[in-house]
């Protein structure tokens, strides 16, 4: 090991480097940090490989926001000439993917105004207004779409008008819909917000289990889909160390 790492001096302090900027970045197992410390380069390298090349693939996504902004420049233009129902929802679409949360929510404020015949529009309105912490306006739009269609978007419309009505002190509504909803959904997203709702009436046995189950689906997850509930994995842990036994 120690003739790798000469070999590969004097690059091996920014290989440590790179494999530690991503360590703090991604966030995967903690193990990792120690076989990029303790092995030096040729750690850095093996967590390289097994970590950070796959995100790789990620990368191109990464890079989606140029294309992203040129389209939202064009719709603004477009609009002025055309303030149709589609280029609303659509400049709406891409504000949300851009994080732009009150923007997106003003754009579909637009297209539902011009043309209030679907339930997208209406969907993802609530889905602003639930995470710029407006539970209240969410849940006329969140319940058009989930009493139009129960299962709307993979049951993440149910799950945040659960959520929505547990925000306004509606807990037995918030909790019955949590309980429905459970059933068949997998989402973390869900799953932490019921263990929220749990935690604020001093239900800390069952919060902790609903936590815990966004943890348990990490063993038979393939590898791209870790990397994308890592934040829901942080989240859960925090609540975890933060709820008592």
């Amino acid at each position: 090991m120690g003739f790798v790492n000469y070999l590969l001096h004097p690059w091996g302090f920014l290989l440590q480097g790179i494999a530690i900027v991503h360590f703090i970045r991604r966030r995967p197992d903690t193990y990792w940090i120690f076989i990029i410390l303790f092995l030096g380069p040729l750690g850095a390298i093996i967590y390289l490989l097994v970590e950070a090349a796959p995100d790789l693939g990620l990368l191109g996504q990464s890079f989606k926001f140029l294309p992203r902004r040129k389209r939202i420049n064009e719709l603004v233009e477009a609009i002025r000439d055309n303030p149709s129902a589609g280029n609303y929802e659509e400049l709406g679409n891409l504000y949300m993917d851009d994080g732009k949360l009150a923007a997106a929510r003003t754009a579909f404020d637009k297209a539902i105004a011009a043309r209030a015949d679907t339930i997208d529009p209406f969907y993802r309105r609530g889905v602003c207004a639930v995470l710029l912490h407006d539970a209240a306006a969410a849940i006329p739009d969140l319940e058009r779409a989930v009493n139009k269609e129960s299962e709307y978007d993979f049951q993440r419309a149910a799950g945040l008008l659960a959520h929505a009505y547990s925000q306004t002190g509606q807990k037995e509504k918030a909790e019955a819909l949590f309980r429905k909803v459970t059933v068949t959904s997998t989402l973390s997203e869900t799953y932490l917000n019921f263990a929220e709702l749990l935690a604020s009436e001093g239900r800390n046995a069952e919060a902790r289990e609903w936590a815990q189950k966004v943890l348990d689906k990490k063993t038979n997850m393939p590898g791209y889909l870790k990397r994308r509930e890592r934040p829901a994995f942080r989240a859960a842990k925090a609540m975890l160390r933060r709820l008592p036994r």
